[in-house]
């Protein structure tokens, strides 16, 4: 096992939470649990859920196989006893790391594992790519989900950019004030 792959097969004790990166076999596992986290009727039994504000696809199969075989990209699955139950996709620029593509079981949102793998990702992102900061953008009008991101010391920027209106593998939008904003915090 080489050191990247190492510095992600780690079991937490505490939850029994197990992080690999992620293969094409997972490609179709890892569809259903992101469109199960934020789209349908199923995202409801979480609080990520986006069903408010995008119909239709979060991903399909072709965006996870591209995360995954991004140059200077991974995606990571996290495992509670064999079943793919979250995941995190890191990208690496230059001196910050992108975080996205992150997804919890619905039905363990909640209890920690949200936390436990940001705080994983941002380790790999410090140990693999030597990073001194991560990024993410998140849809301006969450601000749960902003709050949260707060929470765990990330900081909102004011930067936006805008939704991909008409590009409907991310979703056919139900509002017209989608935007995203960047946010960030320092690896130190």
């Amino acid at each position: 096992m080489d050191s990247v792959t190492s510095a992600i097969s780690t079991s937490d004790a505490t939850t029994g939470l197990t992080f690999r990166d992620a293969t094409d076999a997972d490609a179709d596992a890892l569809v259903a649990l992101i469109q199960s986290a934020y789209r349908g009727d199923s995202s409801r039994a979480g609080w990520t859920t986006e069903a408010d504000i995008l119909e239709g696809q979060r991903i399909d199969s072709e965006g996870v196989l591209e995360a995954m075989r991004a140059p200077g990209g991974r995606l990571l699955a996290v495992a509670r006893e064999g079943e793919i139950i979250a995941c995190c996709q890191l990208e690496h620029h230059g001196d910050h790391a992108y975080f996205g593509m992150f997804a919890v079981s619905p039905g363990l949102q909640g209890g920690g594992i949200g936390k436990a793998v940001i705080a994983a990702a941002e380790r790999t992102a410090r140990a693999t790519w030597g990073v001194s900061e991560m990024q993410m953008t998140v849809i301006s009008v969450r601000d749960d989900l902003i709050a949260w991101y707060e929470r765990r010391g990330y900081r909102r920027t004011g930067r936006m950019s805008p939704f991909p209106y008409g590009d409907e593998r991310v979703g056919i939008p139900i509002r017209d004030d989608l935007q995203f904003e960047l946010l960030v915090k320092p690896l130190v």
